[in-house]
């Protein structure tokens, strides 16, 4: 099972932190998704999230925080790892590259389900 964007912003979500039933509500489906995965569970945390409606040359972006509910506590009960592509803590070296790189996305989709 995966659960895509797990970054405080998204989970919990902004709409869902106007009170502390909606954060409890959060931290449910959260330990429900984590529950019936059983064995296998990727958490997917981004490193960074783009700014909409910039140019094609803009990088804007702002930096991602894992969600509050995985605290550094609970990290030991996780194997974190980075994408092959980028290292675990990002460089200026490797963001300049990371900008002027391009992707295929449909091959590497494609990847993903042979």
């Amino acid at each position: 099972m995966f659960v895509l964007i797990g970054v405080d912003g998204c989970i919990p979500s902004d709409l869902g932190t106007g009170s502390d039933e909606e954060i409890d509500e959060e931290r449910r489906l959260l330990y429900v998704a984590m529950t019936h995965a059983k064995e296998d569970l990727h958490i997917i945390t981004p490193q960074r999230f783009y700014v909409h409606n910039q140019t094609h040359l803009d990088d804007r972006h702002v930096w991602a925080q894992r969600t509050r509910f995985i605290t550094q506590q609970l990290m030991g009960q996780f194997e974190a790892a980075a994408s092959a592509d980028e290292p675990a803590v990002p460089t200026a070296a490797g963001l300049a590259a990371a900008a002027k790189a391009k992707i295929d996305i449909a091959a590497r989709l494609k990847g993903v389900w042979d």
